[in-house]
Protein backbone atom coordinates (compact mmCIF):
# COMPACT_ATOMS: atom_id res chain seq x y z
CA UNK A 1 0.00 0.00 0.00
CA UNK A 2 2.86 2.38 0.75
CA UNK A 3 4.29 1.81 -2.72
CA UNK A 4 0.89 2.46 -4.30
CA UNK A 5 0.59 5.75 -2.38
CA UNK A 6 4.06 6.82 -3.50
CA UNK A 7 3.25 5.98 -7.11
CA UNK A 8 0.09 8.10 -6.95
CA UNK A 9 2.06 10.99 -5.51
CA UNK A 10 4.96 10.77 -8.00
CA UNK A 11 3.54 13.33 -10.46
CA UNK A 12 2.94 15.90 -7.71
CA UNK A 13 5.51 18.67 -7.30
CA UNK A 14 7.62 18.75 -4.14
CA UNK A 15 7.62 21.95 -2.11
CA UNK A 16 10.98 23.36 -1.08
CA UNK A 17 11.86 24.25 2.48
CA UNK A 18 12.83 27.86 1.90
CA UNK A 19 14.54 30.20 4.38
CA UNK A 20 11.11 31.73 4.99
CA UNK A 21 9.70 28.28 5.79
CA UNK A 22 12.63 27.48 8.08
CA UNK A 23 12.09 30.71 10.01
CA UNK A 24 8.38 29.99 10.39
CA UNK A 25 9.10 26.42 11.51
CA UNK A 26 11.58 27.77 14.06
CA UNK A 27 8.95 30.15 15.47
CA UNK A 28 6.45 27.30 15.86
CA UNK A 29 8.93 25.42 18.03
CA UNK A 30 10.19 28.53 19.85
CA UNK A 31 6.59 29.43 20.77
CA UNK A 32 6.22 26.01 22.38
CA UNK A 33 3.42 24.97 20.05
CA UNK A 34 5.39 21.87 19.06
CA UNK A 35 8.29 20.36 21.02
CA UNK A 36 11.82 20.76 19.69
CA UNK A 37 11.98 17.04 18.83
CA UNK A 38 9.06 17.64 16.43
CA UNK A 39 10.84 20.22 14.26
CA UNK A 40 10.18 18.10 11.16
CA UNK A 41 6.46 18.41 11.84
CA UNK A 42 6.81 22.18 12.36
CA UNK A 43 8.70 22.38 9.05
CA UNK A 44 5.93 20.41 7.33
CA UNK A 45 3.36 22.92 8.57
CA UNK A 46 5.59 25.86 7.67
CA UNK A 47 6.28 24.64 4.13
CA UNK A 48 2.58 24.17 3.40
CA UNK A 49 1.87 27.59 4.90
CA UNK A 50 4.52 29.66 3.10
CA UNK A 51 3.69 27.96 -0.21
CA UNK A 52 0.04 28.95 0.39
CA UNK A 53 -1.38 25.46 0.08
CA UNK A 54 -5.12 25.13 0.51
CA UNK A 55 -4.90 21.82 2.38
CA UNK A 56 -2.29 20.13 4.55
CA UNK A 57 -3.13 16.44 4.38
CA UNK A 58 -1.57 14.26 7.07
CA UNK A 59 -1.95 11.13 9.13
CA UNK A 60 0.11 12.77 11.88
CA UNK A 61 -2.51 13.35 14.56
CA UNK A 62 0.03 13.81 17.34
CA UNK A 63 1.45 17.14 16.20
CA UNK A 64 -0.33 18.25 13.02
CA UNK A 65 -3.97 17.10 12.69
CA UNK A 66 -4.58 17.78 16.37
CA UNK A 67 -7.39 20.14 17.33
CA UNK A 68 -5.76 21.41 20.53
CA UNK A 69 -2.54 22.23 18.73
CA UNK A 70 -4.30 23.61 15.68
CA UNK A 71 -6.04 26.37 17.66
CA UNK A 72 -2.69 27.69 18.98
CA UNK A 73 -1.00 27.09 15.65
CA UNK A 74 -3.63 29.03 13.69
CA UNK A 75 -3.28 32.04 16.02
CA UNK A 76 0.51 31.90 15.72
CA UNK A 77 0.47 31.61 11.92
CA UNK A 78 -1.99 34.50 11.56
CA UNK A 79 0.09 36.69 13.89
CA UNK A 80 2.97 36.25 11.44
CA UNK A 81 0.91 37.32 8.45
CA UNK A 82 0.14 33.90 7.01
CA UNK A 83 -2.94 31.73 6.67
CA UNK A 84 -2.81 28.16 7.92
CA UNK A 85 -4.01 25.66 5.32
CA UNK A 86 -6.96 23.45 6.18
CA UNK A 87 -5.38 20.63 8.20
CA UNK A 88 -7.06 17.25 7.89
CA UNK A 89 -6.55 13.52 7.60
CA UNK A 90 -7.27 11.66 4.36
CA UNK A 91 -10.43 10.27 5.91
CA UNK A 92 -11.69 13.75 6.79
CA UNK A 93 -10.89 15.00 3.29
CA UNK A 94 -12.78 12.16 1.67
CA UNK A 95 -15.78 12.58 3.97
CA UNK A 96 -15.51 9.13 5.48
CA UNK A 97 -17.26 8.83 8.83
CA UNK A 98 -16.62 6.54 11.73
CA UNK A 99 -18.98 4.42 13.73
Amino acid sequence: MARARLERMAPLPLLDLTAEGERLGDTIVEAGILPSNAYTDAAHIAVATVHRMDILLTWNCRHIANGEIEVRLRRHIISRGYELPLVCTPEELMGETYG
